[in-house]
């Protein structure tokens, strides 16, 4: 047994019995070993739920970086589905990843910043950009893994429409990647001698 086999049977179990039902006591026995001998590994569960968050996310962490000849708003999107596609492949794919913190992954995101940067979008805004869409997809995913219909024994009211959740992410998407581009198109239009750029 080795750290990489506890992770990978850890999200097996993740995706038999959901995040609620994960427990370190559970795992020792899918792995055929005493529980203590886990705290080899990770020393407590939050330390098993972060390596499990990170190696969740593999995926969308080897997707291939951006490169110069890229039109950053078509990289924007593709990117951005990348990542709700990956956390959509575990059951609590969302639930998971939700506060973890990539630190392995600073440098590709220092990639993808450089990019936006050096396709014309302002800096602080690539950051709030991505921080955005970031945060929009958890969410979006965190809905649609929760939804269970109308399992719950009520009926959906007759004018209540039925969400499309790939539509409404879509949708959402796109919204944001258009501001960003309208933020970036204005900073780059020059204003004219004596024009209220109001």
């Amino acid at each position: 047994m080795n750290r990489e086999t506890v992770i990978t049977e850890a999200l097996g179990l993740l995706d038999e019995v959901g995040l609620d039902s994960v427990s370190t006591r559970r795992l020792a026995k899918r792995l055929g070993v005493e529980q203590p001998s886990l705290y080899w590994y990770f020393r407590t569960k939050k330390d098993l739920l972060a390596a499990m968050a990170e190696a969740a996310m593999a995926p969308h962490a080897t997707a291939p970086l951006p490169t110069p000849d890229d039109d950053w708003r078509d990289w924007f999107l593709d990117n951005t589905r990348s990542f709700r596609r990956t956390l959509l492949m575990r059951r609590d794919g969302a639930r998971l990843h939700a506060g973890s913190t990539p630190t392995s992954d600073l440098d590709r995101i220092r990639h993808k910043m450089d990019f936006l940067v050096a396709s014309g979008v302002p800096e602080r805004d690539a950051q709030m950009a991505m921080l955005a869409a970031g945060r929009f997809t958890v969410g979006s995913v965190l809905e649609e893994q929760a939804d269970t219909g109308t399992g719950n024994g009520t009926e959906r009211p007759a004018d209540m429409p039925v969400i499309d959740h790939e539509w409404a992410f879509e949708a959402g998407l796109t919204l944001i990647v258009d501001g960003l581009a309208h933020r970036a198109e204005a900073q780059e239009a020059p204003v004219g001698k004596g024009s209220n750029p109001g």
